[in-house]
């Protein structure tokens, strides 16, 4: 789905002309006055996709009860528009800075201390779109690199259900990154909800283990963020096990966007040569 599209279902949605859009990415995201919105743009996943957006919305309303900073729906649940699912939120408002990891260790620490809400959360399947993803990046990228990505998701999935974790299982956001944080006159608030669900703890502070090992994240900015989270994950015998499995699925997410961007197969590339060279320093660039 193009922006077109997405604009065409915001008006079946009776949503008004002129939206501004914000982002294209797994959602379509315009703004809209005083709203935003989030339309799904795959429509072949109505069902899986709904249930999530309608998850999100009720994540929403309970971290609110909870009194937890993060975005608050305008909406109490999910719309299906032409099969695409559509949400409405409060816009924040502009952001007095970006935000940083301490930013995001700070609301970690909230969100891990919560207990489980009173509607179902999903395990954290960090592996489960691989297959998709190969799938939709087809012939554009070499067999041999996808039937390893697929060996390498098949074996840490059986190794990280053998895990033990260190701290207690819970909520926890899913996609901790300081993206996903927005810095407004009131603090930093929790922003894009679709990925909680209930699992180790450790899945939310692996991804900033890896942003510094990966993405060039300073170490004293990660230093910054286990000194406010209170804890190192990197301590912990079960991190390269996650870091593995979450490190498969950014390769193949990155792969479905090989077959119409040249930046996105060089970036599978590098990627795919670094795991297979066992070469944990080598340098990835978000996509």
């Amino acid at each position: 789905m193009d922006e077109v599209r997405a604009r065409e279902i915001l008006a079946a949605a009776g949503l008004p002309d002129g939206a501004g859009l914000l982002a294209l990415g797994e959602n379509a995201v315009f703004a809209a006055g005083d709203l935003v919105v989030k339309v799904g743009r795959d429509a072949t996943r109505e069902t899986e996709l709904l249930d999530r957006a309608g998850r999100e919305v009720a994540t929403a309303s309970w971290l609110a009860e909870c009194g937890i900073p993060a975005v608050r729906a305008a909406a109490d649940e999910a719309r299906s528009v032409d099969g695409h699912p559509v949400t409405l939120w409060h816009r924040l408002p502009d952001a007095v800075r970006p935000a940083g990891p301490t930013d995001l260790a700070s609301l970690l620490r909230l969100v891990h201390a919560l207990p489980s809400p009173s509607f179902p959360l999903p395990r954290r399947d960090l592996l489960g779109g691989v297959e998709r993803w190969l799938r939709l990046a087809g012939t554009a990228i070499d067999p041999a690199d996808a039937a390893y990505l697929r060996e390498r998701r098949d074996g840490f999935a059986t190794a990280a259900a053998a895990l033990t974790p260190h701290l207690p299982v819970g909520p926890i956001h899913g996609d901790a990154l300081p993206r996903n944080v927005h810095v407004g006159p009131e603090g930093p608030v929790l922003v894009d909800l679709e990925t909680f669900a209930s699992d180790f703890r450790e899945h939310d502070l692996v991804v900033m283990a890896l942003s510094r090992d990966r993405y060039g994240l300073p170490p004293e900015s990660y230093d910054a963020f286990t000194g406010t989270y209170g804890w190192d994950v990197r301590t912990w015998e079960g991190c390269e096990v996650l870091r593995g499995a979450r490190e498969t699925a950014s390769c193949a997410w990155v792969a479905q966007h090989a077959p119409t961007n040249p930046k996105a197969l060089a970036e599978f590339t590098r990627r795919v040569a670094s795991l297979r060279d066992g070469d944990p320093q080598v340098r990835w660039y978000p996509f």
